[in-house]
This record gives C-alpha cells, sequence and structure tokens, in this order.
C-alpha cells in the first residue's frame, strides 16, 4: 500500500488524471456534494488515516475552488491524514501581493493564511506571481517552474535570430533568464495603464528587426498586453512573434484578442484548463509529470531544485 495518495479537486480533475498515471497509481475517491443555494460539501470515501495526502486544485476564479480546497484540507485533518499537501499549480490572488495604493487588501496573504489555518502541512505551486510571495506561508513551498516544459517547446522550434521579449517590466526577470539560458538577445517593452486590464501606450526597448520573438510571461488574463507588443514588434520589422506563459487565465475578450493580432501562437502549461475552440493559436503543455516527479521526491526526501533547467 502506497504511503500517499492523491485527490483532485473538481475544477483540476483534467490534470490530476495525468499525474495519477505519470506516478503509476490510481486517483482517490473523494466526492463533492452540491446544494441547490450553491453550498457544498466534500468527503473521503475511503481511509486516509496516517496517510500522506496530496490535494490538487487550482484557484482560478471562481472562489469556489478555493473554497472546495479548503474543505478538501478541512476534511482531510478531520479524518487523521499524517501530513496535508496543497498542490496548487495556479495560486489565485498572486498579482494582489503588496499594498501598492491606501485601502487595499493583500489578498495573496490572506488566502496564504487561510490555506495555512486550514490545516497544510506543504504547498506545491508553480510560477508565483512574485517568488517573494513563498514568504507569505508559515510552511514549506515547493516553487515549480514551468521553463521545465517550456523551454524545450522553444528549443525545438529551432528558430534562426531568435530574440526574448518581456511584455512588461514585471517581466524582465524572467524573460532575461530564458535569454541567458538560450543566448539570445533581450528586449524589453514599457507600457502604461490607463487602469487595470487596459493598457494605454507601449514602447519597444530594443531591436527586434528581422528576429523571431518570443515573448515570455507568468499568465495572460485579458491579452491585452501581448497582443499589443506583438503587433508592435511587427510593425518595426520582427520576423515572426509567438507568447509562452506559465498560465492560461485568459478571461474577457483574451480569445478574441490573440485571434485578431499578429502572433502566430501562444503557449501555455495546463495549470489553468482552456476551451481550445475559441482560438487556434492557443496550445497548452502538460505539467502532469512534473508535478508527479515532484510528489514522488517529496516523498523519498529527494532535491526538488535539481530538476529545474533555470
Amino acid at each position: 500500500m502506497n504511503s500517499y495518495l492523491v485527490f483532485s479537486g473538481t475544477a483540476t480533475r483534467y490534470l490530476t488524471e495525468k499525474i495519477c498515471a505519470s506516478l503509476g497509481i490510481p486517483m482517490g475517491n473523494i466526492n463533492c456534494t452540491r446544494f441547490s443555494d450553491g453550498e457544498f460539501g466534500v468527503s473521503y470515501e475511503e481511509s486516509i488515516r496516517g496517510r500522506d495526502i496530496f490535494l490538487v486544485q487550482s484557484t482560478f476564479p471562481n472562489a469556489d475552488n478555493l473554497m472546495e480546497l479548503l474543505l478538501m484540507i478541512d476534511a482531510a485533518k478531520r479524518a487523521s491524514a499524517r501530513t496535508i499537501n496543497a498542490v496548487i499549480p495556479y495560486f489565485g490572488w498572486a498579482r494582489q501581493d503588496r499594498k501598492d495604493r491606501p485601502r487595499v487588501a493583500i489578498g495573496a496573504k490572506l488566502v496564504a493564511d487561510m490555506l495555512t489555518v486550514a490545516g497544510i502541512d506543504r504547498i506545491i505551486t508553480m510560477d508565483l506571481h512574485a517568488d517573494q510571495e513563498q514568504g507569505f506561508f508559515d510552511c514549506p513551498v515547493d516553487h515549480l517552474y514551468a521553463s521545465s516544459v517550456l523551454l524545450p517547446y522553444v528549443q525545438s522550434l529551432n528558430l534562426e535570430n531568435i530574440v526574448i521579449a518581456a511584455p512588461d517590466m514585471g517581466s524582465s526577470k524572467r524573460a532575461s533568464t530564458y535569454s541567458k539560458y538560450l543566448q539570445c538577445p533581450l528586449v524589453l517593452c514599457n507600457k502604461t495603464r490607463a487602469r487595470a486590464n487596459q493598457v494605454a501606450s507601449m514602447q519597444i526597448i530594443g531591436d527586434v528587426s528581422g528576429a523571431n520573438v518570443v515573448i515570455v510571461d507568468d499568465m495572460v488574463d485579458t491579452a491585452g498586453t501581448i497582443t499589443m507588443a506583438a503587433n508592435i514588434m511587427m510593425e518595426n520589422g520582427a520576423k515572426s512573434v509567438r507568447a509562452i506563459a506559465s498560465h492560461c487565465v485568459m478571461s474577457g475578450p483574451a480569445s478574441e484578442r490573440i485571434n485578431a493580432s499578429a502572433l502566430e501562437e501562444v503557449v501555455f502549461t495546463d495549470s489553468i484548463p482552456y476551451d481550445f475552440s475559441k482560438s487556434s493559436k492557443v496550445h497548452q503543455i502538460s505539467i502532469a509529470d512534473l508535478i508527479a516527479e515532484t510528489i514522488r521526491r517529496v516523498q523519498s526526501n529527494e532535491s526538488i531544485s535539481s530538476q529545474y533547467l533555470i
């Protein structure tokens, strides 16, 4: 009998099935009961007493996904699980990571506190919006990097005259790491916002003439930034523009904007599901093997960071 079990929340079952297939174990049996007023409850349909439990659930909107994860944690604690490990491929509310103006909440810290109080022993997550958010948790955090699957894809394209681009200053560190690994030039986009989710203007810092540009970001939400960047780069003589990002938030008009843009493709991980009927330009690469290997290494007390490329 395995000393650990892997359970899935409702929203991330598609990924958990692949994780369990990679581990060679059956997915744990859990039930989510929903009531007519919108309330719901979870129950484990097998004994978890004395077992190490891994709960897989991304906390993308709506808030039901976070609430379901909290209930899963609480139920596991009350069922005498030995350890409770939350596997959160996409950690929602991560953009609310600082008090950047008066009278606002630090949502990322609040959610971290809620998970800690619920009873987690460890967090496994991927590409937080800011690395320092790991300090919001009062438990070990295994912070994975999507570069482990995205970089090999970029290399497989065999692009000539490749240039890595950061769509804004916040992405410059990530893009710089990619450019150093690939030994290629880096360009930056300087943008100003009219308000949240709306870019007012953008300037390209660097030369993209004749280049195959790859825009690197942690997530794509409304796609306003990357589509504007792609269009401006093509106007400045780029040969092609594509984008890679960890998290496929893709809210509101994102798919329509990508379809109408100069982007050849946008490649994500499958930390968040996507309806591919909305855009033929969107592709996903699975992180199931990466997470499965991390779970295996946690159980055998092996190094997690040694599996990273960068």
